[in-house]
């Protein structure tokens, strides 16, 4: 079994229990643009949750989720704030980072930021971008080849108000493969 196709597997099982608590998420990673090329290695996929209305975090969520679920396991690390959940009906396990929304991803998580890919709700293209672009400074590499591939691939689908123009702009000067999408991009919000 391909990676890809191991982490939609694991995305899909933890999606199953975040919808029956009614708790809005979408995924996010390396393994989205694998899904949408058919690649078959993934090596990075996360989880936007969304807070609930009475205000429980949503790590309280996540936990409380997979609490029901034998496949899973939940590993918090205080120090740096950070939830992991463990797949671990395949072998070897796999590892979901579990992220707040609005920290990473929109604030809101509804079908003007989500799309399904494989029965899995990812962000839409334009919030993958937005996300992605945030972190790029710290690991370029990895983030610079996710865009390069949004951009080039799904650029008529991006929404040029929710892209923040400097930062983009910034990415196009170290990445000049991505200057075409980004000024058919400019133009058609322009025109």
């Amino acid at each position: 079994m391909s990676e890809t196709r191991r982490l939609l597997e694991a995305a899909h099982a933890l999606s199953i229990l975040l919808r029956s608590r009614g708790v809005p998420h979408a995924f996010y990673g390396s393994a989205m643009t694998a899904a949408l090329a058919t690649h078959p290695h993934s090596d990075e996929m996360s989880c936007i949750v969304e807070g609930g209305q009475t205000s429980a975090h949503p790590f309280r969520r996540v936990r409380e989720a997979v609490a029901t679920s034998d496949d899973f396991a939940v590993v918090h690390s205080p120090w740096t704030n950070r939830l992991h959940v463990t797949y671990s009906r395949l072998i070897p396990a796999i590892e979901i980072e579990i992220l707040p929304a609005g920290e990473t991803g929109p604030r809101r998580l509804d079908a003007t930021t989500i799309m399904k890919i494989h029965s899995v709700p990812f962000l839409t293209v334009t919030e993958f971008i937005r996300a992605k672009l945030k972190v790029w400074a710290i690991r370029q590499d990895r983030d610079a080849r996710d865009i390069l591939y949004m951009m080039l691939r799904y650029w008529q689908r991006v929404d040029f108000n929710r892209i923040s123009e400097h930062d983009m702009d910034q990415f196009v000067t170290r990445n000049a493969d991505a200057a075409p999408a980004w000024f058919a991009i400019k133009k058609k919000y322009r025109a």
